[in-house]
């Protein structure tokens, strides 16, 4: 068939080579696509319904879900807006498109975006998800068949709770980002970097969610004026809802107990005998966690020993080059730290909400009683409730500052 050896050759490398050119078949401009940066999540009003148009389905032959049909708020990046440097003359021109729109479902409500928008809405680009109060208390799993199944959604988009509409945060216009969305989600990733919060990311929430001995957590942000976001805490979940939230300083007595050994939060601790305060910051922790049961009944052993520095004193009348003074802020500040984690621990019980995984904990290291007396989900939200702990704190002031009185 061939005429030589070296036309063989020829042919063999050529068909070699095919597979590598096939790495653009599917390409599109950047230009062609409508980048969505920020999704917000509300419950749609009686104003928001009647906006409604007949795209996916039509009203009268369409049998309409249980649930509440929901307002979705997208960021869309425009094109040639997006800054990529130090700003340019013009810059006060808007980088993003805010693009309101309902559904009864997410990919419903996403179907009727895309019919107002010219180029094809890409969520590649997604970055961070709002869910207002009122939609993460009613339920996140409605909108989890659509996130799972899409593969543009990348499991690092941010996930969060928001005290007010999630709309508000779409529409917001930050001082110290030109781009929103990036404002939002640069808020959680270095929150999680400086110690203020656990690291959090739809992926996590999912394998929390999961998970039959942990449900999952997420930021709980409140606006402070126009355009200041405030981490105001953690909200937590009972199976996909919303059941409670903690105070900011509570989410530091969280970390300690997950374990997370990098500290970020400072507290005022009172100086025993002084009628004084100093604020104490917690640098680092260890935790060990132990199991056991006591009486045929789940124990929790929690044992946490905080490094910490004191980074401001109310008077001066407090020595703190003095070792017994040191000491005694040592124990006030142990004691105070125990005070919180049990009071956070039965707050949680309460709402049979195990942020802390020691479902996990029971699973692993002691299976044959999880096998054989909770096995599920549902039955150890039931058994959590009854779960005894104890606490122990032991802090440790390692640094007073340059000044030492």
């Amino acid at each position: 068939m061939w005429k030589n050896q070296r036309e063989l050759q020829a042919v063999i490398l050529l068909l070699a080579l095919l597979p590598l050119l096939s790495g653009c078949w599917d390409s599109q401009e950047i230009e062609q696509r409508a980048n969505v940066l920020a999704i917000g999540i509300d419950i749609a009003n009686e104003e928001d319904r009647k906006q409604e148009d007949e795209i996916s389905h039509l009203s009268k032959k369409f049998q309409i879900p249980d649930e509440e049909m929901i307002k979705v708020t997208a960021q869309i990046a425009i094109p040639g807006r997006i800054p990529l440097g130090p700003q340019q003359p013009g810059g006060s021109v808007k980088p993003v498109l805010v693009v309101e729109t309902v559904g009864h479902t997410l990919e419903d409500a996403m179907l009727n975006l895309q019919q107002e928008v010219a180029d094809e809405v890409f969520l590649g680009h997604l970055r961070v998800m709002v869910l207002s109060e009122e939609i993460a208390r009613k339920g996140t799993a409605r909108f989890n068949d659509f996130l799972r199944r899409n593969p543009e959604i990348r499991r690092t988009t941010a996930l969060v709770v928001s005290k007010e509409p999630a709309a508000k945060y779409m529409n917001l216009n930050p001082e110290l980002e030109r781009i929103p969305s990036l404002y939002l989600a640069d808020i959680v990733d270095n929150l999680s970097a400086i110690g203020k919060f656990p690291p959090s990311f739809i992926g996590l929430f999912w394998t929390i969610y999961s998970s039959k001995g942990q449900d999952p957590y997420l930021p709980y942000l409140a606006l402070k004026g126009k355009s200041t976001i405030q981490l105001n805490g953690l909200a937590y979940f009972n199976d996909d809802k919303m059941v409670g939230k903690t105070t900011p300083l509570e989410i530091g007595i969280f970390m300690a107990v997950r374990g997370i050994s990098r500290g970020g939060y400072g507290a005022f601790v009172e100086v025993p005998g002084e009628d004084e305060s100093v604020l104490v910051r917690a640098v680092s922790r260890k935790t060990k966690t132990k199991v056991t049961l006591k009486n045929g009944r789940p124990h929790v052993s929690v044992k946490i020993q905080y490094e910490a520095e004191i980074d401001e004193k109310e008077s001066a009348s407090i020595q703190l080059s003095n070792s017994a003074v040191l000491k005694k802020i040592e124990e006030e500040a142990s004691k105070s730290i125990k005070k919180s984690i049990e009071k956070l621990i039965v707050k949680t019980q309460k709402s049979k909400s195990d942020i802390f995984g020691f479902g996990e904990h029971f699973r692993a290291k002691i299976p044959e009683y999880w096998n054989k007396n909770i096995n599920t989900k549902d039955k150890w939200e039931e058994i959590y409730q009854t779960v005894t702990f104890d606490i122990k704190v032991d802090s440790h002031i390692h640094r007073v500052g340059m000044k030492s009185k």
